[in-house]
């Protein structure tokens, strides 16, 4: 643990140091409270469908494996042999009856349990004793979540006002259900990890980074460039770090969030409206998913999920797939193409913000400025449920991480 270090002026309601994206201590500090001991996220349950299906996946600075169990239970485990340490699974993915170590071919069930050693007479000790370190899980909706100790809030508490961003997400699907198969892609950034959730629910940038893709590819984003008073788009701090930008009070029609239209997209919609009724089902179409964060790892960004990976105090790697609808398997391909488009190997938003971030890291590295949060202070409106919302040019949904940040490293939360 890192002591003396004094969030509370770090981190101000109207801004934030810059040593919090350069301080090797800081970092240090955050893969403990937040990547040990508080909830992230860590895959879904589409990922490991079958018994023996698994992941292996890197959440701060421990390489884990998320694997179903024959019981259909699925286990989030620390892919390192209980012997002497080796990484257990090489695969990223892929089915196995249980994990052997290559070095001294011990063998461990799918749920942790040492099954079997080589040369069983020279090991004295109880097996039961000697599996593998198996994390503390929960799941909403199939998204799975895990922490190494027991955190200090629940898994209802610490989620929050977020299952309803969850929500969003899943009953865009006629089976209530999203598909995570569509393949990885990983882009690695130059630049502090939390440079990533701060600015994909900031709404004040996409006049200015994102104006080349704008110009180019029809979307959803064409009705948000502009003035201050024409654009409708909403930032929501939803309580726990977990934060949105709204972008349906600028649609004008049903599928603006697809590229569709109700005629191309017949099958999809006839298939809402039997799940869910006409009217209810045309609210979800014209809604859409959502553009949100889930402190500290997960971003359901439209119709892609995406993973922060922190992989030291000046890099950071961003994980993505399309998120496929379970039960509408003809967008399946509009969506990976989408994906491709948006957060690809040669895509436009993905560069536009890479390029961004590793900016910022650059600069904040030559000195320790402070950094203004202040946009909009005056002006945002807490609902009944306690969500703060403003326009989408203010940093509400910024405050709202970054307050949350402090609660989670003063372990108040």
């Amino acid at each position: 643990m890192v002591n003396n270090i004094d969030y509370n002026h770090l981190i101000q309601s109207d801004k934030v140091h810059g040593s919090l994206y350069t301080s090797e201590d800081i970092y240090a500090d955050e893969m403990e409270k937040i990547f040990q001991n508080s909830w992230f996220y860590v895959g879904h349950e589409s990922e490991v469908k079958e018994a023996g299906d698994f992941i292996a996946r890197d959440i701060g600075r421990s390489a884990l494996i998320m694997v179903r169990d024959k019981d259909s239970t699925v286990n989030v485990m620390v892919n390192r042999c209980a012997h002497r340490g080796n990484n257990l699974c090489n695969e990223m993915e892929g089915n196995k009856r249980n994990f052997s170590c290559l070095y001294h071919g011990w063998v461990f069930g799918l749920n942790g349990d040492l099954l079997d050693v080589p040369y069983p007479d020279g090991f004295t000790k109880e097996k039961k004793d000697h599996g593998l370190q198996t994390l503390i899980t929960d799941s909403y909706r199939g998204f799975v979540f895990a922490s190494f100790n027991e955190p200090t809030i629940s898994f209802d508490d610490y989620l929050g006002n977020g299952k309803q961003l969850i929500d969003r997400a899943c009953n865009l699907s006629p089976e209530g259900e999203v598909d995570l198969t569509g393949g990885w892609v990983r882009q690695k950034f130059d630049a502090n990890w939390k440079m990533l959730p701060e600015n994909d629910t900031d709404g004040y940038h996409v006049n200015y980074v994102h104006q080349s893709f704008v110009q180019v590819i029809p979307s959803q984003y064409n009705e948000f460039v502009g003035g201050e008073d024409t654009n409708q788009g909403v930032i929501r701090d939803w309580g726990n770090g977990h934060t949105e930008i709204d972008f349906a009070a600028g649609y004008v029609n049903t599928l603006d969030w697809l590229g569709s239209t109700v005629e191309k997209s017949k099958s999809y919609v006839e298939k809402m409206h039997a799940a869910y009724g006409e009217e209810e089902g045309n609210k979800r179409l014209f809604d859409g998913p959502p553009h949100a964060c889930i402190f500290p790892n997960l971003f359901l960004a439209e119709m892609n999920i995406v993973i922060f990976q922190p992989t030291s105090v000046n890099s950071c790697v961003q994980w993505s797939t399309p998120m496929f609808l379970k039960g509408v398997p003809e967008l399946n391909f509009k969506l990976l193409r989408q994906s491709e488009g948006a957060l690809g190997p040669a895509a436009f938003l993905l560069a536009d913000d890479a390029t961004i971030a590793e900016r910022a890291q650059k600069a904040l590295q030559a000195g320790t400025p402070w950094c203004d949060l202040s946009r909009g202070m005056d002006r945002e409106t807490v609902r009944e449920d306690g969500v703060k919302e403003s326009r989408m040019s203010d940093e509400t949904s910024n405050r709202g991480f970054w307050h949350h940040y402090r609660s989670v490293m003063l372990g108040e939360k």
